[in-house]
Formats: structure tokens, sequence, C-alpha cells
């Protein structure tokens, strides 16, 4: 049973940028039995593969704020509403949860007081506190899914969003201009599914960058320091255009 608050971790910055990472971890507090073995956690069902070390670098590189999640996503989905039952997902990308199946009420809202609640007060405090003048969430994604074994996703990066596309469309215009096959909200689409970046970023007016790497660029360490530059530099750029 989640019992101990577990909160983000926050690294801080001088930039008028803020950083945010959903699923930059795979780990699974003390007493929550996922039921799936270890090996699932490095699969990017539980976490954003690369994301954790890129975000640090980009916060380094930017002198920019960063909230980071410290809890794997199968424990509790923080890009998601805590009223949505997938926020507590019973199977992920073909892989059956055993844990988080018929989860008592009270498990799971003890989940969502100690996990998901500590990181959004985090983003909301620094908003309300600081108002960023740009918000960039990093995930990352996998070449190809298991449970869509014929989908293709040829795109190395894309720019996710819902309503307000302001930054996102100079950040396409900026990442294409390095000759990049970027996806216009793919590989799935902001408009159903940006819980962070609505309920932090759209609902307080303020432009937002949603980033998408594909992870196999991010399992190298020159892979990593290849997107930590195209991606500091879109940042910057889109900061600039704003």
């Amino acid at each position: 049973m989640a019992k101990a608050m577990r909160l983000p971790d926050i690294l801080p910055g001088t930039a008028d940028i803020l950083l945010v990472a959903d699923h930059a971890s795979a780990d699974v507090p003390p007493g929550i039995d996922l039921g799936i073995a270890p090996t699932l956690l490095t699969d990017h069902v539980a976490v954003d593969i690369g994301t954790d070390d890129l975000v640090r670098r980009l916060a380094r590189a930017l002198s920019a704020p960063a909230i980071i999640a410290t809890v794997s996503r199968l424990v509790v989905d923080l890009n998601r509403d805590p009223a949505d039952m997938g926020a507590v997902p019973a199977s992920s990308d073909g892989h059956i949860i055993p844990g988080n199946w018929n989860l008592p009420v009270v498990e799971r809202d003890l989940r969502i007081a100690a996990v998901h609640a500590p990181y959004h007060a985090a983003i909301a405090d620094h908003v309300a506190t600081r108002r960023p003048a740009l918000i960039v969430s990093v995930h990352s994604f996998t070449p190809q899914l298991a449970s869509v074994p014929d989908e293709e996703r040829p795109w190395p990066v894309g720019i996710l969003y819902n309503t307000d596309d302001r930054a996102a469309r100079l950040g396409l215009v900026a990442l294409a201009a390095r000759g990049l096959h970027v996806g216009d909200n793919q590989p799935y689409s902001g408009a159903t599914l940006n819980y962070t970046m609505d309920r932090h970023a759209e609902a307080h007016h303020i432009p937002y960058l949603g980033i998408e790497v594909r992870n196999d660029g991010l399992r190298t360490r020159e892979g990593m320091a290849r997107w930590t530059h195209i991606l500091a530099d879109c940042i910057a750029t889109v900061r600039r255009g704003l």
C-alpha cells in the first residue's frame, strides 16, 4: 500500500521556462506490488526511456527549472486525470498489470494522494509564483508498439498540442528546419492525451511545447548529446519567437 508521499525532483533555474517530465521514473514505492516481472520496469510501458537524463541536461543547458516525476506510470500515470480509470493502468501495450486489477478504491486514492497530487501541486505552485513564459513537457515513445506491430512510427521527434498551438507551431518549424521528419501531433494527439499541459498551461493561457522523442535516439551517450543540443536550440528558438 502506498503510504508515504513521493515528491517530484525539483531542479532550480533562472530561465522563464519550466521543464516537466511526467514519466521520467521507473521506480515503484515500497508496499506496492504490481505483480509484474522486474524486467518490465525497463520497458517503455513503465518509463519514458531516456527522459530523466534528457531533462536534466536540458535544464543545465537552458538554466531552466525542472519538475521531474520520481514514480513509474504503472503505479499512477501523472499525465492523466486522476478520475480517469487509466490513471492506474490495468494493462499497457498488451502487458497485464496484475497488481492494478480490482484495486481497492482506498488504495487507488492513496496512490493519487501520495504521488499524483504532490507532483501537480509542485507544478501549480511554480506556475502561480513564477508564471513561466513557456512550459515544456518532455516525453519519449517507442519505435513500435507491441500491441500494434503493423503501425509505423517513422518520426524521430514529435510535437503535441491541444487547442493552444502557439509554441507548437514554432517548434514544428524549428525542428523541420534541421531536416527532421517531425510528427505534428504524432505519435498520438495532444487533443486526446494532454492532461498535464491542459491543466497547467492551457488553463492558464501559457504557451507550451509537448515534445516526444523516439527512444531509440536516447539510448547512447552520443544520441543523448545530440538530442540535448537539438532540443535546447529548439526551445530557445521558440521562447524567442513568442
